[in-house]
């Protein structure tokens, strides 16, 4: 079978997708794994094993997640894109077994594997967000060099760039043109693990068939917060608490927040496990009025559990999502310690930022030369918008609009792939 000749790629902060050109001359997305159209952006690093022809043993996606939690000696590494436009992409980071590993090899590496499951094309249409770096024009414009960079770097000949909301609104007029639904003002809701993004695009059946499609996107504009940053704040607020944070200790004063900053933060969770830094916690037990949040929180350092205390914290957001309280089970830090965790905990944890998010939605709209009356439908993607209450909290200020809720993994991969099959078989 002929490799095809080019492809799309979704790279994600969480997940990724790839759609490439089927039989029939339209898009398809490709399956990653088993049964799956998608792909957690994860890389997971195995202490032990020999190079090959691709690089040092690593597993991708799923496995590399079941290889952290099924104990393999390694670095699991996730949220890969949030290096991007950062001083760390030069920088090498130990990945175990005396290995080091360069921040843009991680990222590259990963695109290696996207690159080969979609047979080896030579073209691709990149998704980007509106904004890698908030109101740092230089470093944006470098994060998405950064990004080409590594797309030429494991194959791609020609690299090409959308934005990740506009991508979703082709996906959305599609449908809407199979409902026969004619022109549309859409405000597109494409909320992640690492930004939201929004665009209002004009979309309908007179439009769709058009290469240049810049004069109907009316705005687009977005700001670094979304579903990691909810992960943060609700292993601060619900889970770090029982750890110390924020607690006074018998002088009075409140401890270094700094170290629970890092353990909420996955890329910098490593660092946590400094030696040096172990030890200066190891010596600050009399820092503690409750001497059982020292000892747990050094199990977390000295056994690494990390990783494993924020997927926790990750999960325990997935179970709030609906709208229900839910508990977090840490017997395997402490036997016996399950913490619960309150829908209104959640809504505190993350009152400021759902409401800078539904702010940046408005400002959107504003910047399109419009007043929320004026839109048609909302669009709500990406693997944040199942959080019921930034959607709800969204539709309300557009009470006239229809709400839509794409497939909150793949939207945008589908339309990166129409607009792929569109540039490159023009």
């Amino acid at each position: 079978m002929a490799a095809p000749l080019f492809c799309a790629i979704d790279f994600g902060t969480s997940n990724s997708a790839v759609a490439v050109p089927d039989d029939t001359g339209g898009m398809r997305l490709v399956e990653l794994e088993p049964g799956q159209r998608t792909m957690p952006t994860a890389v997971f690093y195995f202490t032990e094993g020999a190079h090959d022809a691709d690089g040092p043993p690593r597993a991708f996606g799923r496995a590399a997640v079941a290889a952290y939690v099924e104990g393999h000696d390694g670095r699991l590494m996730r949220s890969m894109k949030s290096i991007l436009g950062s001083s760390l992409i030069d920088q090498t980071t130990d990945v175990g077994g005396g290995r080091g590993a360069k921040y843009s090899d991680i990222v590259a590496g990963y695109l290696k594997r996207l690159r080969r499951l979609a047979g080896n094309p030579e073209r691709v249409v990149l998704g980007r967000p509106v904004f890698f770096v908030d109101g740092e024009p230089e470093r944006d414009a470098a994060a998405q060099a950064q990004l080409e960079a590594c797309a030429h770097a494991v194959g791609f000949t020609e690299v090409q760039f959308q934005f990740e909301p506009i991508a979703a609104a082709f996906d959305f007029e599609q449908q809407a043109i199979r409902q026969g639904k004619g022109e549309q003002r859409v405000l597109v809701a494409d909320i992640g693990g690492g930004t939201s993004d929004f665009s209002v695009v004009r979309v309908g059946p007179e439009r769709v068939q058009r290469l240049e499609r810049r004069e109907d996107i009316l705005a687009s504009h977005g700001v670094h917060i979304a579903g990691t940053d909810f992960d943060r704040h609700i292993e601060l607020a619900g889970v770090l608490q029982a750890f110390g944070y924020r607690a006074t200790g018998p002088s009075g004063r409140e401890l270094p927040s700094g170290l629970y900053f890092d353990l909420a933060t996955w890329h910098l969770i490593n660092s946590c496990y400094a030696p040096l830094r172990v030890a200066e916690w190891r010596g600050m037990k009399s820092w503690f009025s409750d001497v059982r949040q020292h000892a747990r929180l050094m199990t977390v350092l000295e056994e690494r559990l990390g990783h494993e205390l924020a997927a926790r914290a990750e999960g325990a957001k997935i179970a709030i999502a609906g709208g229900a309280d839910t508990t977090v089970d840490l017997n395997h830090i402490e036997r016996g310690l399950v913490l619960p965790l309150s829908e209104q905990t959640a809504v505190d944890a993350l009152r400021a930022d759902l409401d800078r998010i539904i702010a940046t939605a408005h400002e959107t709209v504003t910047l399109a030369g419009l007043k929320p009356e004026q839109i048609d439908a909302l669009y709500f993607t990406g693997g944040s918008t199942g959080l019921r209450l930034l959607v709800d909290g969204m539709a309300a200020g557009f009470p006239q609009a229809a709400r839509v809720t794409g497939d909150r993994f793949a939207s945008v991969a589908t339309g990166l792939g129409l607009h792929a099959h569109r540039v490159f078989t023009a």
